[in-house]
């Protein structure tokens, strides 16, 4: 790993992928069990080549506001160097943007959310549901 681990990465999908860890990252990341509350997923076809190749699909999951107070995604949680989330950047296609949220754990993360939603402070969609 190039650097110190600075951010924690909230991953529901594909980056918890060996092959994608290994193709972004160079290394397999080590995560911890964590969930998203207010959310469910939903999934998003992929045109992009490069990213089908590694990831082995054109459908990929993504993250919708919920308004069931009970719902949640599950996933793992991942600290990560600044290069690390730079690629994690350039993998996620343009469907997605990164945001700040609070796990259910209480830890801060990056997430990789719809890109068409406008999010809050705590990362939660606000367009009227």
């Amino acid at each position: 790993m190039a650097g110190p681990a600075h951010h924690q990465l909230f991953s529901y999908g594909t980056l918890q992928s060996r092959e994608v860890q290994l193709a972004q990252f160079g290394r397999l990341l080590e995560g911890r069990p964590d969930a998203l509350p207010g959310y469910r997923i939903t999934y998003i076809e992929i045109t992009d080549p490069e990213v089908i190749a590694v990831s082995g699909s054109d459908r990929h999951p993504l993250l919708v506001a919920s308004a069931d107070a009970s719902d949640a995604v599950e996933g793992a949680v991942f600290a990560i160097t600044d290069d690390e989330l730079a690629a994690a950047d350039d993998y996620e296609v343009d469907d997605y943007a990164r945001a700040e949220v609070t796990l259910r754990s209480g830890t801060k993360a990056w997430v990789y959310l719809g890109a068409q939603t406008e999010h809050g402070p705590d990362g939660r969609s606000t367009a009227a549901a």
